[in-house]
């Protein structure tokens, strides 16, 4: 039982809420947040409004389950407060770039889902050793909710330009968390506002213009979209464009100038493997077998794409050198 609980369940003169942000904390998450259960009306508008411009190119999934996505009370039935944490991905050490091909920062270490999920786990399993009649479910980037909104709403960062949630003081490099559950909380009301003011460097810099105004993203164009979500041929001519990309995209992040606050992770699973820092060169890429694709890359977000979609990727991108 924790030290700020008594013997009986009560506490001693500290706040669930303080007893959530504190074990979130001792559970290696960055930031915690919290909010009441509501339906996010602006927000779902937000999003109808980016789908019918068709910004969610081949993402059909965006057009499904509506309604829960907007009001997580229908999502998980008796959902009153959402716990809301941050975990950053940010490496200390980054994997060669020099004539090297380039996956995401957030594909470096083992897939995020899990992590964040057994963390949240252990999180609802110590809120029941203080009310057992604690119910709650996990999500992570796996259900239709608006994980974004509700961080921006709970405190944790606004939403830039680039369409990232960031932290004035920790940058954007964080994956988020969330866990639904069946109690009245407090809730953070400390809605962040934009600090983006005139720099549009995010803008600028997305090599396929992908970024076509602040906070509107073309999926047809984003490159993190077209290497992992996007199924069959990568579109042609832009193969310059995806700046030796091939898993991901983190250009519209690297520039933004919040981000030179960015903290090293301190998750070893979420560290990139040894196996991995030896792929030094782009032939060490292109010369990989499909077991060691399965080996290097066992248990990460990378798996997705797939050795088949891995390969599509990178003899796209060969095509420049072709051209030279």
């Amino acid at each position: 039982m924790d030290n700020d609980i008594t013997k009986n369940g009560h506490q001693n003169s500290i706040s669930m809420e303080d007893l959530i942000k504190k074990k979130a904390l001792a559970l290696g998450f960055s930031l915690c947040g919290i909010n009441k259960a509501k339906h996010l009306i602006e927000d779902g508008q937000f999003v109808e409004n980016w789908m019918e411009k068709g910004y969610n190119a081949g993402m059909s999934y965006f057009e499904r389950n509506k309604d829960k996505r907007y009001n997580p009370s229908l999502l998980v039935d008796n959902t009153k407060s959402i716990i809301t944490v941050l975990l950053s991905y940010y490496p200390e050490t980054q994997l060669s770039q020099k004539d090297n091909y380039r996956i995401s920062k957030y594909a470096y270490g083992q897939d995020y889902h899990y992590v964040i999920k057994d963390k949240l786990a252990l999180l609802l399993e110590y809120l029941k050793t203080i009310n057992p009649e604690i119910e709650g479910r996990a999500f992570v980037d796996s259900a239709p909710f608006l994980d974004r909104a509700w961080a921006n709403k709970a405190g944790l960062g606004f939403i830039g330009k680039n369409t990232c949630l960031i932290n004035k003081d920790a940058g954007s490099f964080f994956f988020i968390g969330q866990l639904l559950v069946n109690i009245e909380l407090d809730e953070d009301k400390t809605e962040t506002k934009a600090y983006c003011g005139t720099c549009t460097r995010c803008i600028d810099s997305c090599p396929t213009g992908a970024l076509v105004a602040p906070h509107q993203l073309d999926s047809n164009k984003c490159i993190s979209y077209l290497t992992i979500e996007h199924k069959g041929d990568l579109p042609q001519g832009m193969e310059k464009q995806f700046s030796n990309y091939i898993f991901g995209c983190d250009i519209c992040q690297d520039v933004c100038p919040w981000n030179k606050f960015s903290i090293p992770t301190k998750v070893d699973d979420l560290k990139p493997s040894s196996l991995l820092a030896e792929l030094k060169t782009k032939a060490d890429w292109e010369n990989m077998k499909p077991e060691q694709f399965g080996e290097i890359f066992r248990g990460t977000a990378v798996k997705r794409t797939k050795y088949k979609g891995l390969m599509r990727n990178i003899n796209y991108i060969k095509k420049v050198k072709n051209k030279e």
